[in-house]
């Protein structure tokens, strides 16, 4: 289990927290907290607008580097969304699929990839066997659960996967907790890095981890 930024090539934004926590009425957390249309597509609520832009392919890159991927090998997304982080890793030879909870999602995604993205929940991966993917990767997914659901999750994304990258919300001082909870939207576990690692070894994940902090 390792503590690694897999991430470090993702665009950064600066994240204004301050006025996101007075827009954040209890209608707009409902509406996000459906994971529809609203989430990923209305300006205002959460994404802004979630449309294909490459910004994966310099992840793709770092985790072929890192897990020595080979073309062929099985990836598995947890918390896919509409599907692009699958797209750009099949661009590179690798045979990804993924898992999502949001059908309008999915339904967005490339037409050629649809096929390989389900509906579902991270907490119950049942339909897939032990092992079955050579990498399993879930990106700010598994804390939108309750914690006795995400647990699940860990559990789960542990069982499928030979290895495992999860990035959830989290935070390592007092500015950085404030600035999280300033943000959140969707989150129902929320954190410390040092909670989340004992977290993991609580429940026998062996996989790398990162921390989302706005």
């Amino acid at each position: 289990m390792g503590e690694i930024n897999l991430l470090d090539m993702y665009p950064q934004i600066k994240r204004d927290t301050k006025s996101r926590k007075l827009e954040m009425t209890p209608n707009r957390i409902r509406t996000a907290k459906k994971f529809g249309w609203e989430f990923f597509d209305k300006k205002g609520v959460c994404y802004n607008g979630y449309t294909y832009d490459g910004r994966w392919i310099p992840i793709v890159k770092r985790l072929i580097e890192h897990y020595n991927l080979k073309q062929g090998d099985k990836i598995f997304d947890v918390g896919a969304g509409k599907g692009y982080l699958v797209y750009d890793l099949l661009n590179f030879g690798l045979d990804a699929y993924g898992i999502d909870i949001s059908q309008y999602a999915i339904n967005c995604s490339p037409p050629e990839i649809r096929w390989r993205l389900k509906e579902g929940n991270a907490k119950d991966l049942h339909m897939y066997k032990d092992k079955q993917f050579d990498l399993v990767i879930s990106i700010t997914t598994i804390h939108n659960l309750e914690e006795e659901d995400c647990r699940k999750a860990v559990k789960e994304i542990q069982r499928v996967g030979k290895h495992a990258f999860i990035t959830v919300d989290s935070y390592r001082n007092e500015e950085e907790k404030q600035r999280i909870l300033e943000w959140n939207i969707t989150a129902e576990t929320i954190k410390s890095d040092k909670e989340w690692i004992q977290l993991f070894k609580e429940e026998g994940y062996t996989g790398d981890f990162w921390w989302f902090v706005p």
